[in-house]
């Protein structure tokens, strides 16, 4: 049954890391009705891992590409970079202080992530009407405080539930990004701040992971890696064409449900 459990969560991982209805918020929802032990949380952060390897693997010829530019000092590859480690450093900042903190109270309680879904529901569905004007349709070439404003609204993320995704994108697309561009820098932006994130909690949790847990991590790791290759891949054109409002009433409803289901004493 634990590496049933295992599958099911990888899957799920991958199906919502990179689509703006939080991975954790339903990661830690499915692990709480699940009965599944997941360390205080370590497996559901160390599994992201094969989601950042899926994003790397989905735009390696971008990167290969900024990393070569950098090495011939290309102005516009060396503002790239610079953009995501601005858009980096507060959610980085703040994670670092407050990791304690967010993973002995904001993940223990089911009931604060099923409200932060729906609210983030609700400001999707809201964003997504908003006649905003675009004015930014290239995502390695926004200003600096663009991307600073976007750093700033990825700080929401690390309240469970928000959506690192969701937080970053709607930033963007109320600071004049398009849709497509908004999505991209948010993929580029999730390698570091997982890669950190991944890094702190495996630093901090290493006395935690005994064998038994390795191989659920890694079941769940190798699951969250195919299935995001293929979310990438797919959402990047699905948003183009129709928005966000699928995302936010996913949101609401799983939020909902979770709510009845705690109510009712589950």
């Amino acid at each position: 049954m634990q590496i049933v459990q295992s599958f099911v969560l990888g899957a799920l991982e991958g199906l919502t890391e990179f689509i703006p209805v939080s991975s954790t918020g339903h990661l830690l929802l499915a692990a709480h009705f699940l009965g599944f032990d997941g360390g205080n949380g370590v497996f559901e952060v160390l599994i992201q891992l094969g989601a950042i390897l899926a994003v790397i693997g989905a735009y390696a010829v971008r990167l290969a590409q900024m990393v070569r530019g950098m090495v011939a000092r290309d102005e516009r590859e060396w503002r790239f970079f610079t953009s995501v480690v601005i858009a980096f450093l507060p959610a980085a900042f703040a994670g670092f202080l407050l990791h304690d903190y967010i993973k002995a109270v904001l993940f223990a309680s089911p009931r604060l992530i099923a409200w932060s879904l729906i609210i983030g529901g609700l400001v999707l569905l809201v964003v997504d009407r908003l006649p905003l004007t675009v004015r930014y349709a290239e995502s390695d070439r926004l200003p600096f405080r663009v991307t600073l404003g976007i750093g700033l609204a990825q700080c929401l993320a690390l309240i469970p539930g928000v959506s690192r995704s969701g937080s970053t994108i709607v930033g963007a697309l109320l600071m004049g990004v398009d849709r497509r561009s908004a999505a991209e820098f948010s993929f580029f932006l999730s390698v570091p701040t997982m890669l950190a994130a991944f890094a702190l909690d495996f630093w901090k949790s290493r006395h935690l992971i005994d064998g038994s847990m390795a191989g659920d991590i890694a079941i769940g790791f190798v699951t969250a890696f195919v299935v995001a290759i293929l979310v990438v891949r797919w959402f990047l054109g699905y948003i183009t064409r129709h928005g966000f409002a699928l995302f936010g009433w996913w949101r609401i409803g799983v939020g909902a449900l979770a709510l009845l289901a705690l109510a009712a004493g589950y």
